[in-house]
């Protein structure tokens, strides 16, 4: 029965978040359900004594991370850097490669410290033009949107500073650069067997005449290049039909326009320099952090005349984090002091929009971190806990805890965080018992996060289909076959570990 309890809290949040409506209410109901149905009188202690301590403290620990993060992808978008960056990558690689083309763009983006989110956004007006230009079908566009951003750059690449990498730094005293080459391995992989299972998508549909639209193929367009962020919209509407085409007056009108628009745009060097900028201070905060303060900081009353006691910090618990905060400050202020005069209408604005994503996102993941700690508190975990020991290898055994969490959640980090709240002392126990270093432990985790989480009731899923146009029916396909290899490159870096002993 105890089990049950469990497993209904769990199926009600997935659902829950499955249908649209907000976890950061659903999530306290569903634990406190749990409890309830195991021990009515402890609903209020829990709530206040587990729930909402664990739900501060992720907050407390994580929320800059968030903050800075939309900060600085809203400013790369409104300086007209990631525009830049498309074009660029259009014009060096090739319209013909559109597939490759988008996943790096959106690699890059994500690994420089854009949001996943805002990453959807800037790049699928782009995106729409170059698959239309090309006439690929429109419905394999988020199989590749999701390969770039939602894959190994979110959790694999060593030094990402994504949040699904930064969160188990703090639970097993890593940085962001663990396993490096096991890391590159696993990206490898990753970006070869999805490029390829993109291209294979791509020659079926277009073997059977399927052009952009869904209909026959036909001749593609014979437009110039790729139109402005306003224009794209326009143009990605009226290929699909709602938008009545152009004359052929207009449509050199607009290519016209859209050759100003492009020569306007910031040279690409300068739009990648902030995303350089904050992947390099990634590294050498990473390596300076512990010169500066040691093993922890004390603040003392000598320094802070009006502390009553000190306060003791564990430095190595914050490395990752600290290191990821410093680099996207210093990202936000190389972009502002050299776009300044593209932003500074929007800055305001654009900003207040940063700030409530962030709020959403943090809270989101705050609140299944104190779901994740309630749950791990109820008799009927321990029985989830006993099944998941019999998996006997440490690695599988995270892994395999990891993405099962985090596709019943629905999110990567909220599923890894349910995880790491409940069984990180299990975890380290067996890598320590095994010999495996912790850093490993921590790769295995963070790429397990994002192997199942993209499931259909996934936040990112439905955002990113929301704003392509599409539907699941139409293109979950091939997001489920990015889900499907990048849950195979988790096993698949597990092995090479074993075999090769590469860190």
């Amino acid at each position: 029965m105890s089990f049950l309890i469990v497993l209904a809290a769990l199926v009600f949040l997935m659902l829950a978040a499955y249908r649209g409506y907000s976890v950061i209410l659903f999530a306290p109901v569903a634990a406190l359900g749990a409890v309830l149905l195991t021990d009515p009188g402890a609903v209020a202690p829990v709530f206040s004594g587990i729930f909402m301590d664990k739900m501060v403290g992720f907050i407390k620990l994580y929320f800059p991370v968030f903050l800075l993060g939309a900060v600085f992808g809203k400013l790369i978008e409104l300086s007209g850097f990631s525009e830049a960056i498309v074009v660029a990558a259009i014009k060096y690689i090739g319209r013909t490669r559109a597939n490759a083309v988008i996943v790096l763009v959106c690699a890059l983006l994500t690994y420089g410290g854009v949001s996943l989110f805002v990453v959807v956004f800037a790049v699928y007006p782009f995106a729409a033009e170059l698959y239309r230009q090309s006439n690929i079908p429109k419905r394999l566009m988020p199989g590749a949107i999701a390969l770039g951003a939602f894959s190994f750059t979110m959790d694999t690449l060593p030094g990402t500073p994504q949040i699904q990498n930064i969160i188990p730094t703090t639970f097993f005293k890593t940085t962001g650069w663990a396993a490096p080459w096991l890391g590159v391995v696993g990206s490898v992989a990753t970006l070869a067997a999805g490029l390829a299972f993109l291209e294979w998508r791509r020659r079926s549909a277009m073997a059977t005449g399927e052009g952009y639209d869904g209909a026959a193929a036909s001749a593609p367009a014979a437009a110039g290049g790729v139109p402005p962020a306003g224009a794209a919209p326009a143009a990605a509407a009226s290929a699909a039909g709602s938008v009545p085409p152009a004359s052929a007056s207009s449509a050199a009108a607009s290519s016209a326009s859209a050759a100003t628009a492009r020569a306007s745009l910031p040279h690409p060097l300068l739009s990648v320099a902030p995303l350089v900028l904050v992947g390099v201070a990634n590294f050498v905060l990473t390596k300076l952090i512990p010169g500066w303060y040691g093993d922890q900081y004390a603040l003392t009353a000598d320094a802070l005349p009006g502390l009553h006691a000190p306060v003791t910090l564990p430095i190595k618990s914050v490395i990752g984090i600290w290191a990821v905060e410093g680099a996207l400050l210093l990202g936000i202020v190389l972009t502002v002091a050299t776009a300044f005069g593209r932003i500074r209408t929007s800055f305001a604005d654009g900003t207040k929009a940063a700030v409530g994503g962030a709020l959403l996102a943090a809270m989101n993941t705050a609140s299944e971190y104190g779901f994740g700690g309630v749950i791990a508190a109820l008799p009927g975990f321990l029985s989830v806990s006993q099944a998941l020991r019999s998996v006997p290898d440490p690695l599988v055994n995270a892994a395999v805890s990891v993405t099962a969490l985090a596709g019943i959640t629905g999110s990567a980090s909220g599923g890894m965080s349910i995880a790491l709240a409940a069984m990180a002392e299990q975890f380290i126990k067996a890598a320590e018992a095994a010999h495996i270093p912790l850093e490993v432990m921590h790769r295995v985790v963070a790429m397990a996060s994002g192997g199942m989480d993209t499931l259909p009731h996934n936040g990112a899923v439905i955002t990113l289909l929301a704003v392509t146009g599409l539907t699941h029916r139409q293109s979950y396909r091939d997001i489920f076959g990015i889900t499907v290899i990048k849950t195979l490159a988790v096993f698949f870096v597990i092995a090479v570990y074993y075999l090769t002993g590469l860190v």
